[in-house]
C-alpha cells in the first residue's frame, strides 16, 4: 500500500478533476515542494547519438555501447550508472535486431523496473502506475490505430525471457505515459532531448495559472568527473505564497495561447476540459488579439483583424524559411510584416510577439546585435503584461534580451534584464541549477562592466571590443530553443 501523504503535501479529491495535491503547510516563492527522481527517463530517437543515456548531458563525443551499440555515454562512469536501466534494453534491442522507438523504450523500461521492485519503488511515492488514468477510452481513432502499432511492435521487441503481460497492461502504460510523459531537458534546460515518468508529478493537477512549476534539476551534472553526477530528478516550486490546504497546480500549456486554443490543447493531448478562472473568463484574450492604442485611439476591430490575419500568414511562411535554414528571408519576411502591423497591433498582440522574438534570435545568429537588442526588449515588455512574473518563459526571454543587449553593448538595459531574469530564475530554477548559475556569472560580468562605463565610457568600448572578440559571454544562438520548461511530451 502506497502512503498518501508526504512531508509537504496530501492526496485529496480536487472538486471537478479527480485525485490531486494540496499542500499540508504554508509555502513561499521559490521554495521546493518536493523532489522527485524519474521512473524512467530515454532519450528522443532523433537525439540517441548525441545526447548521453545516462545523464542527458548533450556531449559531442559519446561512446557508444560495444553490446547493442545503441546505449550513447559521457564516459564508463556514465555508462556504469545507467547500466541497471539499459541491461534489458541492450539484450532486447540485440537480439530483436533493430532499435524500437522512444515510447516503446520507455514502456519497456518502466516494465521491468516494476519487474524488479514492484509498483512501490520508494517511500516517497504517493500513488502506483496502476492507480493512475491511462484514457485510452478517449483516443480519437488515429491515436488508437498509433497505439496499436506501439503495442504489436512492444510485444516483437520484449523478451521471451522477460516476465510476459496482458496486452491490458502494456497498453495502460502506453496510455499513461502519453497524457503523463513529461519532456526531460538538458543540463542546461535549453533543450528538450527526452521523455520521462515521475509518478507523483502525475498527480499535479493543471491550471493556466499555476501556483506552482516543474524544473528538472540534473544536480551535479556539471562536475567534469561523472563520478560526482547525481540522479536526474524533477523540482516541483512554489512560484507565489501558498496557503495551507491550497490546491497544487501547474500548467501542461503556455499562457501565450488564447484560452480557446489551450483548451483545445488540453482537451486532445490530456482529455479535460479546463474550468480555471483565465479560461472560464478569457483573461488577457483581448491584450493577446489586441489593438494598438495611440493618444486614446484604436483602430477599428477591421483592422486589426485584417492585420491579425496577414501576421498570421507571414508566420507561416517564416516558419518556412526558417525551417529550410533561410536566415535573411526570414529577416525580410518579419521586417516587412512588422512594418504593415506594428501601427496597427497592441505590443501584447501574440503573432507580433511571435514576429519580434524570431526577428530578435534570428538577427542576433546573424550578429546584427542592435537590432535583434531592441526586437528583444519589444518581447521582454509585452511578455510581462501577459505572464505570471515568476513564469520560467518570461526569465528565459529576460534572459536573452539581456545577453543580446550585452552583445550591443548596451550595457545598462542588459544588466538590467539579466537581473530581472536572475531574479525569476531563483524563484523558477533555484540557486544549485545550471542555467541560474550560468546568470550568476553574467550578473557578475555586466555589473563590472557597467562600473567600468560609468567611470570612462572611452576605455569600456575599447576593452569590449578585444572582449568580444574572445566572445566570453557569447550564447550560442543555435541552442536557444523555446519551449515552455514544464511541458509535459505530446
Amino acid at each position: 500500500q502506497t502512503p498518501r501523504i508526504m512531508e509537504n503535501v496530501a492526496i485529496f479529491d480536487s472538486p471537478g478533476k479527480g485525485r490531486g495535491l494540496k499542500a499540508t503547510k504554508e509555502f513561499w516563492a521559490g521554495d521546493v515542494i518536493f523532489s522527485e527522481p524519474s521512473i524512467s527517463a530515454v532519450v528522443f530517437d532523433s537525439l540517441s547519438e548525441r545526447i548521453c543515456h545516462s545523464c542527458f548531458r548533450r556531449q559531442d563525443k559519446l561512446q557508444r555501447c560495444g553490446q547493442c551499440k545503441f546505449g550513447h555515454y559521457c564516459d564508463r562512469t556514465c555508462q556504469r550508472a545507467g547500466w541497471a536501466e539499459h541491461k534489458q534494453e541492450c539484450g532486447a534491442i540485440k537480439a530483436y535486431g533493430k532499435v524500437p522507438n522512444e515510447n516503446i523504450r520507455l514502456v519497456a523500461r518502466i516494465i521491468w523496473r516494476l519487474d524488479k521492485e514492484g509498483s512501490v519503488m520508494s517511500d516517497m511515492q504517493l500513488t502506483t502506475l496502476e492507480e493512475l488514468e491511462d484514457h485510452i477510452d478517449d483516443m480519437q481513432e488515429d491515436e488508437l490505430k498509433e497505439l496499436k502499432v506501439d503495442i504489436h511492435n512492444f510485444l516483437d521487441f520484449w523478451p521471451r525471457s522477460s516476465k510476459q503481460h496482458t496486452i491490458d497492461n502494456i497498453s495502460h502504460i502506453f496510455g499513461v505515459i502519453n497524457c503523463n510523459g513529461f519532456t526531460v531537458s538538458d543540463q542546461r534546460g535549453l533543450q528538450a532531448v527526452g521523455v520521462g515518468l515521475f509518478a507523483n508529478l502525475c498527480l499535479v493537477n493543471h491550471d493556466c495559472w499555476p501556483n506552482c512549476t516543474v524544473i528538472l534539476n540534473h544536480g551535479n551534472q556539471s562536475a567534469v568527473n561523472t563520478m560526482f553526477h547525481s540522479q536526474r530528478r524533477i523540482e516541483l516550486r512554489s512560484l507565489g505564497k501558498i496557503e495551507e490546504g491550497e490546491e497544487l497546480t501547474v500548467s501542461y500549456v503556455d499562457f501565450l495561447n488564447l484560452s480557446e486554443e489551450r483548451r483545445r490543447l488540453l482537451k486532445t493531448q490530456y482529455f479535460f476540459d479546463c474550468t480555471c478562472e483565465h479560461c472560464k473568463n478569457h483573461i488577457k484574450d483581448d491584450l493577446k488579439l489586441g489593438g494598438l492604442e495611440v493618444d486614446g485611439v484604436k483602430p477599428t476591430e477591421e483592422q486589426v483583424k485584417e492585420a491579425t490575419d496577414y501576421c498570421f500568414q507571414m508566420l507561416e511562411k517564416m516558419d518556412n524559411a526558417r525551417l529550410n535554414g533561410n536566415y535573411h528571408e526570414v529577416v525580410k519576411i518579419c521586417k516587412d510584416c512588422i512594418e504593415k502591423t506594428e501601427p496597427v497591433l497592441a505590443d501584447t498582440h501574440i503573432y507580433q510577439l511571435r514576429m519580434w522574438s524570431t526577428l530578435s534570435e534570428v538577427q542576433a545568429y546573424l550578429q546584427f546585435f542592435n537590432e535583434a537588442a531592441e526586437y528583444a526588449r519589444k518581447m521582454v515588455q509585452g511578455y510581462m503584461k501577459l505572464y505570471h512574473p515568476n513564469n520560467a518563459v518570461l526569465g528565459m526571454a529576460a534572459m536573452r534580451a539581456g545577453v543580446t543587449h550585452w552583445q550591443a553593448g548596451e550595457i545598462e538595459v542588459g544588466h538590467g534584464m539579466i537581473c530581472k531574469a536572475y531574479a525569476i530564475l531563483m524563484v523558477t530554477h533555484g540557486p544549485t541549477h545550471p542555467i541560474t548559475k550560468d546568470l550568476e556569472a553574467m550578473r557578475m560580468q555586466t555589473e563590472m562592466e557597467l562600473r567600468m562605463f560609468k567611470q570612462n565610457e572611452y576605455v569600456y568600448h575599447s576593452m569590449r571590443e578585444a572582449a568580444l572578440k574572445n566572445k566570453p559571454m557569447a550564447m550560442m544562438h543555435d541552442k536557444w530553443i523555446w519551449f515552455p520548461l514544464c511541458a509535459r511530451t505530446g
